[in-house]
């Protein structure tokens, strides 16, 4: 009907698109201009914003939109009845994949700054689409464990931390860049990985093996090679598992099929049989859990990261929604309950930000001292990061009230993403008494801690009063376990507010220390005490968007 307006769009925001996702994020930058060398800092920030830009543009989004819409498929067999266990991918994965691995995000242990710009890279590209983000930890995560063995590492990493993405499946002798993946888990096991049942036979050429068993997960089972723990003479030992032999043909790596998860729905996580599989062994026979641990806490930290970055996005979006939203009169991020809502999620992520740099400033240090603090914070980091990470997302989502809970705004897809990174790679449990072991094993651990918390002593009462409350903690750890979730909470909080106080503005501090060290909140996002900053705290999360 001419005339008819009913139909007019308006009070909703602009497209949050279009803008530098490192740039916006004010916490981020600040945190890698503190951990960064400053000669470099220049060719550093250049390298974020450009990364940051990519995936602020709508078409790189639209990308991330796309292989999440359709997920990976699995092809067992080709025309004839060849078995060829192959996975196929939407091209938009192929293309994150490819810019994810051109923007560095494999190449954390060999250049200078290299694991903080990597983290930044990390936390801003899961905000595109998470499931790319996982054979790119894996990549970069296998290399310690492959140094182990400098035959093996002569050969892989080269490849591992080629800025070439080489999707075909060839030797890798005849490839420009090469992905990796891992295999620990079985399904009588779990976690309890010496619970494994899989077999590794010695062949006649020394350092070599045939392997008999399952995985009952390996992600990113299209990837080139990958580190997997199996039965030894000796015990349990790590292995080689390359995907295409040096002759061309392919390894027995027979793909059952792929997981049907609730999120990261965009990588492949598959079961997989080895029958006759051939692998090399890396590092000693049956110490196969101590050569693949550096590999596992690197995926650890980038679980961290990972959170951190679906922190991070879920604020953004519900603050860019909220402050061009208008409701009851005004914009809604202006009414005081909304700000406290928006505030408590903003100091939530920037907490989470501020630990995973540096965590990761730690790995860069390399020295004994940083190395034993990560001995102790990483697990407790990825165990409270990690659980954090959900309740805010969904909080995030209903900030935009019912169109949070529509998939046209990609809250729903954060939402579904939100509780992996804390199954992922330990569970919950696993990284409280990780932390736990960390203090009954190693005295240093705690130390180092101790060192790194007390640079904040005397800066808030609130804090040094939290401290007080850990030792109490630490005073009994003989009848700890039942209590190891506590103290990793304990452990995490404490040391993000040490960072906050030392390096985050006033208001983001104070508010940090009032609700979750000083204990004046609620059960829920939202409420924070009265007598804070909390607009100058939501601005500070706040995306600007170029004219």
């Amino acid at each position: 009907m001419a005339g008819n307006i009913t139909h007019t769009v308006s009070n909703q925001p602009p497209p949050l698109a279009g803008y530098d996702l490192f740039a916006a994020d004010r916490a981020l930058v600040e945190a890698v201009e503190r951990h960064t060398d400053p000669e470099l800092l220049g060719e550093v920030r250049a390298e974020l914003s450009g990364i940051g830009a990519a995936a602020g543009s709508a078409q790189v989004q639209e990308w991330g939109t796309q292989a999440n819409e359709h997920p990976p498929r699995l092809r067992t067999h080709d025309r004839y009845g060849h078995r060829i266990d192959e996975v196929e991918f939407h091209p938009a994965w192929h293309r994150l994949l490819g810019k994810g691995v051109g923007a560095g995000l494999t190449t954390g242990w060999i250049r200078p700054s290299g694991h903080v710009r990597r983290a930044a890279a990390f936390l801003v590209w899961t905000q595109v689409e998470a499931g790319t983000c996982c054979p790119l930890s894996m990549t970069n995560a296998a290399v310690p464990a492959l140094r182990t063995d400098p035959e093996l590492a002569a050969v892989w990493e080269p490849l591992l931390t080629s800025t070439v993405y080489d999707r075909e499946l060839r030797p890798a002798a005849r490839k420009a860049g090469a992905l990796f993946g891992m295999g620990m888990t079985e399904k009588q096991g779990g976690s309890d990985v010496r619970a494994n049942t899989t077999t590794a036979a010695p062949l006649a050429e020394a350092g070599t093996y045939t392997l008999t068993g399952h995985k009952w997960f390996c992600s990113a089972p299209m990837s080139d090679g990958f580190l997997v723990l199996a039965q030894a003479p000796e015990g349990l030992t790590c292995l080689l598992v390359p995907r295409v032999l040096a002759d061309g043909t392919r390894n027995a790596f027979l793909l059952q099929r792929l997981k049907d998860k609730l999120g990261n729905r965009s990588n492949a996580s598959a079961e997989v049989e080895f029958d006759g599989t051939w692998a090399r062994r890396v590092g000693e026979e049956g110490r196969g859990v101590r050569t693949i641990i550096e590999m596992v806490a690197a995926t650890r930290l980038d679980c961290v990261l990972g959170s951190a970055g679906l922190m991070r996005q879920a604020v953004a979006q519900a603050v860019h929604h909220t402050t061009h939203r208008e409701a009851f009169g005004g914009p809604l991020a202006d009414k005081p309950l909304m700000r406290n809502v928006l505030a408590d999620l903003a100091i939530e992520s920037e907490a989470a930000t501020a630990l995973a740099l540096r965590l990761a400033a730690a790995h860069d240090d390399g020295s004994e001292s940083e190395r034993a603090l990560l001995r102790l914070a990483l697990p407790a980091a990825k165990y409270w990061v990690t659980k954090r990470c959900a309740p805010l997302v969904v909080e995030a989502a209903e900030c935009l009230g019912g169109n949070g809970y529509v998939e046209d705004s990609g809250l729903p897809r954060l939402v579904r993403e939100s509780p992996l990174n804390s199954v992922w790679e330990g569970a919950g449990n696993i990284q409280a008494l990780d932390a736990l072991r960390a203090l009954q094993r190693e005295p240093g651990a705690l130390d180092a801690y101790l060192r790194e918390i007390g640079r904040a002593h005397g800066a808030d009462h609130r804090l040094d009063r939290a401290v007080k409350d850990l030792f109490s903690e630490l005073a009994d750890l003989e009848g700890m376990e039942g209590r190891a979730r506590r103290l990793a909470e304990r452990l995490a909080t404490v040391l993000q507010g040490s960072l906050l106080v030392r390096f985050a503005p006033p208001e983001v501090a104070d508010a940090f220390c009032a609700s979750r060290l000083g204990n004046d909140r609620g059960s829920t996002f939202g409420t924070l005490p009265p007598g804070l900053d909390l607009a100058a705290v939501v601005d500070r999360a706040r995306v600007r968007i170029p004219a």
